[in-house]
């Protein structure tokens, strides 16, 4: 599980975009990267449109934005496409770094147990340290909190 206050696991993830992130080469600047459960269902199109609104306004914080889901590189792009989405989307297909992030966990649903995301979202200091963490993130003014909270670590 991943504490407030200390190193971020690190990861080098391919985009959509037909690169690679890792997490190492970012610092210098405070990151968000935000977990969610699958392309194109009704919360995590919210949530991901709601980063894309502010994506100027974290620009301008000099805050980088980075979504991760298990979903594929095939299904971020054309996730990207359907919503014009701005925020960088990470596959994590075998779902090691959504793991070392202590976010992929036992869920239930009507009774049924299985494996999924938490939604949980994390602001990385230019140091690699994780500043502020949110877990089981309710989508309605999150996009807004994190942004508040990332231009208040840089103030």
């Amino acid at each position: 599980m991943v504490e407030d206050g200390k190193t971020a696991p690190d990861f080098d993830l391919p985009s959509d975009k037909g690169h690679t992130i890792k997490l190492s080469k970012l610092k210098g600047r405070p990151v968000v990267v935000y977990f969610y459960p699958k392309d194109d269902t009704s919360g995590c199109t919210r949530e991901a449109i709601d980063f894309t609104a502010l994506s100027g306004a974290f620009a301008k914080a000099g805050v980088e934005v980075i979504g991760i889901s298990p979903d594929s590189t095939v299904r971020h792009a054309r996730f990207r496409k359907k919503h014009d989405l701005a925020v960088e989307l990470l596959a994590d297909e075998d779902k090691a770094v959504a793991t070392a992030y202590g976010v992929w966990v036992e869920k239930s649903m009507y009774g049924r147990k299985y494996m999924g995301i938490e939604r949980s979202t994390f602001l990385i200091d230019a140091k690699g340290r994780v500043a502020k963490s949110w877990r089981k993130v309710k989508v309605p003014g999150h996009a807004e909190e994190v942004l508040a909270a990332a231009k208040a670590l840089k103030a």
